[in-house]
């Protein structure tokens, strides 16, 4: 029997064979999802970056805040000149070789500080050293500043005892003038003494004057 190929029928079923071939792997291609977003592929390097990232980006906000904070105490000029005064006393302290805590406050309308020490060597007789060293820190504060200050002084207590022993004072010239009907002139004080007494004599619903010149310049109660 004679098994003769057509080789044109070979070949034409050859490229059918290609044909279907390539139908199966184009639907096979046309199956496979193509939309599916890829999953980011995060290395532990990367995540600890992350994580620094965000530390650092919260203590920017906390400094910025701590910022804030800080230029909103510095606005207010009283709290300015305690700074200026208390780093000025703490440089003498120094210089001295003195020991000695320094303490600030506001009270009204003017900036206190005091030096908390047991040494009576910046008080001085009378307080004549430690007037002379408020005037030396008011000083200071105004070369800094460029303003006028009015800041009040302290050392180891000292205005604090004579505003007690000035108030006692006061009310005794007070009770001599209500009594006496006459003038009661007091011993020779600075402004801040006089101050004292003449806030406790406008208390008790009498009035008073200064008189007489530095050093010797003094209060004098007058009767109602």
């Amino acid at each position: 029997m004679n098994d003769e190929r057509d080789p044109s029928t070979e070949a034409a079923g050859a490229e059918e064979g290609v044909t279907e071939a390539g139908a199966a792997s184009t639907v096979v291609a046309d199956d496979a999802p193509t939309d599916a977003p890829a999953e980011p592929v995060v290395t532990p390097v990367a995540a600890e970056e992350d994580e620094a990232d965000e530390d650092e980006a919260d203590e920017d906000e906390a400094d910025e805040d701590e910022a804030d904070e800080d230029e909103a105490a510095s606005d207010n000029p009283l709290d300015t000149e305690a700074e200026i005064a208390a780093d000025y006393l703490e440089e003498l302290l120094d210089i001295a070789d003195l020991d000695g805590d320094i303490d600030t406050y506001i009270e009204g309308d003017r900036a206190h500080v005091s030096i908390v020490s047991e040494s009576q060597v910046l008080v001085g007789a009378n307080g004549e050293v430690l007037d002379a060293l408020q005037e030396l820190t008011r000083l200071a504060v105004m070369t800094d500043t460029g303003d006028r200050s009015r800041l009040m002084l302290d050392v180891a207590g000292y205005r604090e005892r004579r505003r007690t022993e000035l108030s006692a004072l006061a009310a005794d010239a007070i009770e001599e003038a209500r009594t006496s009907g006459e003038r009661v002139p007091l011993q020779p004080m600075n402004p801040f003494e006089r101050k004292i007494v003449h806030d406790a004599v406008a208390a008790a619903g009498l009035s008073s004057e200064s008189e007489g010149e530095e050093p010797r310049r003094h209060v004098v109660v007058l009767p109602a």
